[in-house]
């Protein structure tokens, strides 16, 4: 499978590191035009390419990895999507609906797939967290809570994190993640609300708490912040059951209603150094392996749309029409206000 790489920032550099350890993948030409692309592109030996059009017109490649802003999505994806190449991008896949809908629609025409790589779904902590839902050994869960929380990030080049309709802020940079993880074990929300706030100086909203519903009466609650603190970043989260708490943060330990305490087995057997302001590990491997052979395979992924059509239809109003994959239940709070 040889690869294009799209975007050579933190997490452009954590999936090449990956690609090195995937004997089916080899990247083989970027494309970016900053000066921090160039000098990654020159330390890793790559060709590098002002757009993907001039990359395909002199390199032959199967799949791009778009690893670019936010707001760059669609039209890469787009632009690799004519030129017949397999897709995987970022989170999040787009900051409105229909503009989602419109990738996964020119994929499906093209006959390539289209991965959004929400990598918590490859971790061993979500991975236990599923077989936990799945052999019912609490019993049914009845409330979960999810905080991210993080101090304003100093790393991002120039100020596109921060304008809203480049990043979709908080809740699409950070909490996307949660809410991914909310949609894969409890379904789409019935409902939500939220409150934020930032302080007067602050570029955008630093905090936000949001409330959900789910069918049978489940709650969940998350936060997500940037800071205006030096806080480490930070990512607890706990599943409430009918009989016990499954508890995540900074290994995983289930306490039964019997008085019995269960430390879940969730070291990485093999870690990678992801080059980003995160540890070594094995998630970005399992995740980008994942990807790698399915797209070998042509089997089209669709496993990964709902937490991204739940949270990119609140910035969007026209719905109708969608697919019932991609639509949601209405809620009262659009994210567009956010």
């Amino acid at each position: 499978m040889r690869i294009a790489l799209v975007g050579l920032g933190g997490m452009g550099t954590t999936h090449y590191l990956n690609y090195l350890h995937i004997p089916d993948a080899q990247v083989v030409a970027a494309v970016g035009k900053s000066e921090q692309d160039r000098a990654r592109a020159a330390q890793w030996g790559l060709p590098l390419y002002d757009t993907l059009t001039e990359l395909c017109a002199a390199q032959q490649v199967d799949l791009a990895d778009i690893c670019a802003p936010t707001f760059l999505h669609k039209p890469l994806a787009l632009e690799a999507i004519r030129h017949g190449l397999h897709v995987i991008t970022e989170k999040p896949i787009a900051l409105c609906l229909t503009d989602a809908q419109e990738m996964y629609d020119a994929a499906d025409r093209a006959g390539v797939q289209l991965y959004v790589a929400q990598v918590l779904q490859f971790t061993r902590e979500v991975e236990t967290l599923h077989q936990v839902m799945a052999d019912r050994r609490y019993g049914k869960p009845l409330d979960a809570c999810f905080e991210r929380l993080s101090a304003r990030p100093g790393w991002v080049q120039g100020s596109w994190m921060f304008q809203k309709e480049k990043s979709g802020l908080l809740p699409f940079d950070l909490h996307i993640h949660d809410l991914d993880m909310m949609v894969s074990i409890f379904g789409e929300p019935q409902s939500m609300d939220y409150t934020s706030c930032g302080g007067p100086e602050a570029p955008c909203r630093e905090q936000y708490r949001f409330r959900y519903t789910f069918a049978g009466g489940i709650t969940a609650s998350a936060e997500a912040a940037w800071f205006n603190a030096c806080l480490p970043f930070t990512a607890p989260w706990r599943v409430y059951f009918e009989r016990g708490l499954l508890v995540c943060d900074g290994g995983l330990t289930g306490y039964g209603a019997d008085g019995d305490a269960t430390v879940f087995d969730v070291e990485d057997p093999v870690k990678v150094e992801c080059g980003a302001n995160l540890p070594p590990s094995g998630w970005f491997l399992r995740e980008l392996s994942h990807f790698v052979a399915r797209a070998k395979e042509k089997i089209l992924a669709s496993g990964k749309r709902r937490a991204i059509s739940y949270i990119a239809s609140k910035s969007c109003r026209d719905t109708a029409g969608m697919p019932a994959s991609m639509r949601v239940t209405p809620a009262s709070i659009s994210f567009s206000a956010m």
